[in-house]
């Protein structure tokens, strides 16, 4: 629990989220503005992400969909902050 699991692949046709939440009727639109927050942050324009969250914290949604999409591009380049 307190977690969520995050998965990108490409898509040519902007930021299409499925969010999957036991938590999807009260804080369903916080978790979806965090991960577009988070991608426009990363300058990620089009992505399908499939979210898979079990009552994830901001920091920790931010933190999964920055791994996510670090990991798909197979950067390292992390911007520490």
């Amino acid at each position: 629990s307190s977690d969520i699991v995050v998965k990108i692949e490409p898509n040519e046709d902007g930021v299409e989220i499925e969010l999957t939440s036991k938590v999807l009727q009260q804080y369903g639109t916080q978790i979806e503005a965090v991960i577009r927050e988070t991608l426009k942050e990363l300058g990620i324009e089009n992505a399908k992400v499939t979210a898979i969250d079990k009552g994830a914290l901001d920091c920790t949604v931010r933190a999964r969909t920055q791994a996510a999409v670090f990991r798909a591009a197979e950067s390292t380049d992390y911007p520490w902050k």
